[in-house]
């Protein structure tokens, strides 16, 4: 496991990810689950692994499953875990009014859900800081695109890769972008790199191991993501070691870049050549059986009941 330095670049800590966990700061948990967006299945199984962990540790925890804009939190709550995934969630709208309201909740500020979940804005912010990441466009109805295929199409402001193709002929351009703009006026065009799909998760300032993930024809999308035995997952990923401490160090200058806390998960391409590309960063990644922090934390030594009260501890508001 890297460790940050105050300059910013990485080190291997001898820091033990479970001492954090020791230090309990809340007792009566409300855990936020479902939401409104098209990643609800996901966020149930995400919010119920959650709260079971926790119970099962001593936390009085109280399942909140959030069926609109709106979440009704227990008066006695002392912190809130965010298990949203899209939509509400991820947005910054519900942080916002946590932020408001003065109560501490898990995963990035409200500026910063805004910031990495619309991916026009993360591209600027990434170029602004120097973050290697694949060339773009974005479209509306009717604009002409102007990168060449092969490329990869998606909404602004969607997660678990709802609505995104591949696009690698011209007979599969138009089908891609019906599927993008179902979501949105708006969809990113973003030039498709070969090469090995990598992930990097960070939980406070402990950058896990990367994990290489092998999804059926290399096309990671929410079938790959949530059929369990469909996708091969390799952590830490079969790389060269400067590789890998190459794309963590990547990842925690993106989660800098962002303003992010308590946790993230960093999407990579990298090539054969060994140039590494940011994708996204996930504020809230998933917690279920198949999901990719979990994965990187368990090959860190940090179990999941552990990996949930780490988070919680760092909750802030």
């Amino acid at each position: 496991m890297l460790k940050k330095l105050p300059d910013g670049r990485l080190t291997i800590s001898l820091h033990n990810p479970c001492d954090n966990a020791m230090k309990r700061r809340f007792h009566k948990i409300a855990v936020l689950k479902g939401g409104p967006s098209a990643e609800r299945e996901v966020s149930l199984a995400s919010g119920g692994a959650i709260a079971d962990a926790l119970r099962g540790m001593g936390y009085a925890v109280t399942e909140v499953d959030v069926t609109g804009t709106e979440a009704n939190l227990p008066t006695d709550c002392e912190a809130v875990f965010i298990a949203l995934h899209g939509t509400y969630g991820e947005d910054g709208e519900l942080q916002a009014m946590l932020e408001q309201r003065g109560i501490p909740f898990t995963g990035a500020g409200s500026a910063a859900s805004r910031a990495a979940f619309d991916k026009a804005e993360s591209k600027r912010i990434f170029e602004r800081s120097g973050i290697s990441t694949a060339r773009y466009e974005i479209l509306t109805q009717g604009k002409p695109r102007t990168l060449d295929l092969p490329v990869v199409v998606k909404p602004l402001r969607q997660g678990s890769s709802v609505g995104l193709s591949r696009v690698f002929e011209e007979s599969q351009w138009q089908p891609a972008l019906e599927a993008a703009f179902a979501f949105g006026p708006e969809v990113m065009v973003e030039s498709f790199i070969a090469g090995a799909e990598l992930t990097v998760g960070i939980v406070g300032d402990q950058v896990l191991p990367v994990i290489e993930i092998r999804a059926p024809d290399g096309c990671y999308d929410y079938r790959a993501k949530y059929t369990k035995g469909m996708t091969e997952y390799h952590v830490p990923a079969p790389i060269e070691p400067e590789q890998a401490r190459a794309c963590q160090q990547l990842a925690w200058n993106t989660y800098v870049a962002l303003g992010c806390r308590g946790m993230g998960r960093v999407d990579i391409r990298m090539t054969e050549e060994g140039r590494a590309y940011v994708l996204e960063l996930n504020t809230i990644p998933g917690f279920t059986e198949t999901s990719l922090l979990p994965k990187a934390a368990r090959a860190a030594g940090l179990e999941f009941g552990a990996l949930c009260e780490m988070i919680l501890n760092l909750a802030e508001c």
